[in-house]
């Protein structure tokens, strides 16, 4: 059985690798499985932390098996799980890969740590070279011939200690180039329609409530879409974190799992806490199956609220695009919480003055047109292990 069909021309294929089942998929150095993942057993070497050279790290690794898409990749967005205890972290590498050999060099997409202090979380900006660049999240291919990616992940603890990193799961979403002229998707079939007439119990939250509470990670609420995304997910799941680990939140403000979110998904190389792989990456440490993929319609995400599943979306468009969403934005992330009965999207957009003004109704064409034309389509999604996805499209997104 399978699910919508694609019904955009763009290629999108989804792989991801659990930890510790698929371990002999790939290749390890000097990591050993463990009941949660992939643990650092024996370390092959040392590392110097990049801004503090007299800071060593003990590292090993695992190399996903290279994953072949079967079309011509423009870019590839990576999502991970782990934990990083006592001062420990993961440096997130990915290549190109053709024609059963790689096709580029490794790029960092991340030095990533659950904390911010004191192995620290950043992208990794200036790599840039003849076949590909580092735009923040994603891997930009731009000379090379590319059919495929593979993924490295190195655990790091300090020189000498005895705590590791846990590696739980590791993938990607690999995209071809985007058609000169989208198909049509306004003509839904019956196929088409799941979700309709179903919207979720998702909780509100307004990120503009913390404008003038914070102005710390990335310019404080009125830039923290993303993450107060993240958060009502996770609520609704009832994920989110526990009062202990927000309670050095002072004041408190009008909702401190929201300043805890902002705060642990923030990049200071970006300098926002818009980062998608730090997104999936906070949400996994909750507890949820969590990952970056790219969606090619609105029927495609009908599909996971028909399976009880909301969505945060990326979208970015000018006052007047989407009627109801009345602003200018570049890049804005929203929680697709469901559809009327005649298939519009519901929403929960963080960026309303208030939690009230939360909801809002949208055309769905008007919406989609700026989904998949600013993002490509770009979702999160956030789920419990045990609540199943709805089964993928012939060419698996998720």
């Amino acid at each position: 059985m399978t699910g919508p069909a694609p019904t955009t021309r763009r290629d999108v294929v989804h792989r991801r690798f659990r930890l510790p089942a698929d371990l002999a998929a790939g290749v390890g150095n000097g990591v050993r499985a463990d009941a949660a993942g992939a643990v650092l057993a024996a370390p092959t070497g040392q590392l110097a932390h990049p801004d503090d050279p007299t800071r060593r790290y003990d590292a090993a690794s695992w190399t996903s098996p290279p994953v072949s898409t079967g079309f011509a990749v423009a870019d590839v967005v990576p999502s991970w799980a782990a934990d990083t205890p006592d001062g420990c972290g993961v440096l997130v590498e990915l290549r190109g890969w053709h024609a059963d050999a790689p096709a580029t060099g490794w790029y960092a997409l991340a030095r990533w740590a659950a904390d911010d202090e004191p192995f620290g979380r950043t992208s990794v900006p200036g790599q840039q070279d003849a076949d590909a660049r580092v735009d923040t999240d994603t891997l930009v291919f731009t000379g090379a011939t590319v059919t495929g990616w593979q993924a490295r992940v190195t655990l790091l603890r300090p020189a000498g200690g005895t705590a590791t990193p846990v590696l739980r799961a590791l993938g990607a979403v690999a995209s071809g180039p985007r058609p000169a002229t989208p198909v049509d998707t306004h003509r839904a079939t019956e196929g088409d329609r799941a979700g309709w007439g179903r919207v979720l119990d998702v909780p509100r939250y307004s990120q503009r409530l913390h404008g003038g509470h914070e102005g710390r990670w990335g310019g404080g609420g009125d830039s923290w879409c993303s993450p107060t995304s993240v958060s009502m997910v996770l609520d609704h799941w009832g994920a989110g974190p526990a009062p202990d680990r927000y309670a050095w939140v002072a004041p408190p403000g009008p909702r401190p799992v929201v300043v805890h979110a902002a705060r642990h998904c923030y990049d200071p190389a970006f300098d926002g806490a818009g980062n998608w792989s730090f997104n999936t990456a906070y949400a996994g440490g909750h507890g949820m199956d969590a990952f970056v993929t790219r969606l090619r319609s609105l029927a495609e995400a009908g599909a996971f609220v028909a399976a009880g599943l909301p969505l945060v979306l990326a979208a970015a468009y000018r006052r007047g695009d989407v009627p109801g969403l009345d602003y200018d934005t570049k890049g804005h992330l929203v929680v697709l919480v469901g559809f009327t009965a005649d298939g519009d999207p519901v929403l929960n957009d963080p960026y309303a003055p208030d939690d009230a003004g939360v909801r809002r109704t949208v055309d769905r064409h008007r919406f989609e047109a700026a989904w998949l034309g600013s993002s490509g389509g770009i979702g999160y999604v956030i789920r419990p292990p045990d609540v199943p996805l709805p089964p993928p499209p012939a060419q698996p997104n998720w």
